[in-house]
This record gives structure tokens, C-alpha cells and sequence, in this order.
């Protein structure tokens, strides 16, 4: 079984451009994605997905120089560029996540590759119901769940989003929804990148801690402790709002 991590970055963003290579403690944000999710044990690979743009060059320079394997696929049709992508690397089950996510967390990861697993499931998710603090954001599925999405979704919103055909075809696949319980159980804390806010919000929560080992827990732990930091960015919304 082969179990692939794939990331879709891209230096175009409207409300933030060149977003993935900001910088924090001088690392980029891409690279923080990627050294966190290289702390999961159940990944056997993890893939950089960019466009083909002139624009997106910076980033296949930068896989080469960390040594990051790399698809280049369409810029808008993200469905494509995550099965051509999956394809190549003979992926049997993807983890999809985004560049915009710099503290995902490789414990909640770990967890939800092995709920999916242990369920024999098509696709799990913990997005289809939000409970988590938004930024970790996990999608695990199935090379043929992909395939058959790949296939079958037409609207484009279903090929830039990768993953709504599925969502809306709950009787073709075998679909697991993951909670977050107890303290994880904060949908109001935003922790993604999307804006000048949240960028200096999730500096300011990098640079209290001292490496990359810390947990969901310990963020959530931080910003009670100075529950003012989360005005920072509470006031923004999600761009995106059709999951």
C-alpha cells in the first residue's frame, strides 16, 4: 500500500499572492507544510501538485532543492492535477492538502488515514462537518475514488475543488466524516492562510514555539491563554464557501 501526501500549491492568490513562499523564522510556508506532514508516520510519500504557469517555476525549483518530488498540472481543473498526479507516483490511497495550511497537524493526519483504513472507507474527511479550527483541513481517498471522480464530475467547481463530486454522491461511495472532540472542537479558531491577518497570526503562534513537535492542543492552549490574538483574524471570511 502506497500512501501519498499530495499538496496543491500555486503562487497565484488573489487575496494574498506568492502566499506559499512567505516567509516566517526565514522558512517559507510551503516549507512548514511540509515538515510537519513529514512527522506522519502513515505517509509513504509527499507530493508537491503545482500548475504549469511560468509563474509556478519557483516552485519546482523549490522540490528540487528539498528534494520533493513534483507534479505540474492544469492550474483550474485541480481534479486533474491531483489524479495525474496520484497516478505517477502510484498512489493506492492520496491525503489531500493544501498549501494554506502551514501548522496541519501530522497527529490528526495519522488519525485519519488510520480511521480510513481500519473502515475500509472510500473517502474520510474531517472537512464534511466543521469542528476543527480551520487549516487542518485532511481528505483521505482511494486511487478509484479519485479515478471515478476524475471521470464523472463535470461542473467546474467540482474540478477546481477536487473532492464535491464525492461529497455529493453519497450512496456511490463508502464516506466517513471525523469529528473533533473535546478541547480539538474549535471551528471558530482560523489558522489557514489567506490574508495579511492570518499570516501574522500564524507568525506569532510559529515563533511562541520553539519547534515543529507541537500539537492542535497546544495552539488551542496558547490562544486561550491570550484569547485577544484570535481578533486578529476572526473577522475574515472563508473565500471559498462551497466546500
Amino acid at each position: 500500500m502506497n500512501i501519498v501526501a499530495i499538496v496543491q500549491a500555486r503562487m497565484g492568490s488573489t487575496r494574498l499572492p506568492g502566499k506559499v513562499l512567505k516567509k516566517i523564522k526565514n522558512k517559507y510556508i510551503i516549507e512548514y507544510v511540509i515538515d510537519r506532514l513529514r512527522i506522519c508516520k502513515n505517509l509513504d510519500n509527499i507530493v508537491l501538485a503545482t500548475t504549469t504557469t511560468e509563474n509556478d517555476n519557483i516552485l519546482e525549483d523549490f522540490s528540487i532543492k528539498n528534494k520533493l518530488d513534483i507534479f505540474r498540472g492544469d492550474e483550474n481543473d485541480v481534479l486533474s492535477r491531483y489524479f495525474y498526479a496520484a497516478k505517477k507516483y502510484n498512489a493506492n490511497i492520496i491525503v489531500r492538502v493544501t498549501s494554506d495550511c502551514p501548522l496541519i497537524d501530522p497527529w490528526i493526519v495519522d488519525m485519519i488515514i488510520n480511521k480510513h483504513i481500519d473502515f475500509n472507507c472510500d473517502y474520510t474527511s474531517n472537512t464534511i462537518v466543521r469542528s476543527y479550527p480551520r487549516g487542518l483541513d485532511v481528505e483521505v481517498l482511494n486511487f478509484n475514488t479519485l479515478e471515478k471522480a476524475f471521470k464523472n464530475a463535470n461542473d467546474k467547481y467540482q474540478r477546481e475543488h477536487v473532492t464535491p463530486y464525492i461529497k455529493e454522491n453519497k450512496d456511490e461511495f463508502k464516506i466517513q466524516s471525523i469529528q473533533a472532540q473535546k478541547k480539538l472542537k474549535r471551528p471558530d479558531i482560523r489558522i489557514t492562510l489567506d490574508t495579511q491577518e492570518d499570516l501574522k497570526l500564524i507568525s506569532i503562534i510559529i515563533n511562541h514555539f520553539n519547534d515543529l513537535y507541537f500539537k492542535t492542543e497546544d495552539v488551542i492552549d496558547f490562544l486561550e491563554e491570550k484569547p485577544y490574538l484570535l481578533k486578529i483574524n476572526d473577522h475574515i471570511k472563508q473565500k471559498n464557501i462551497k466546500e
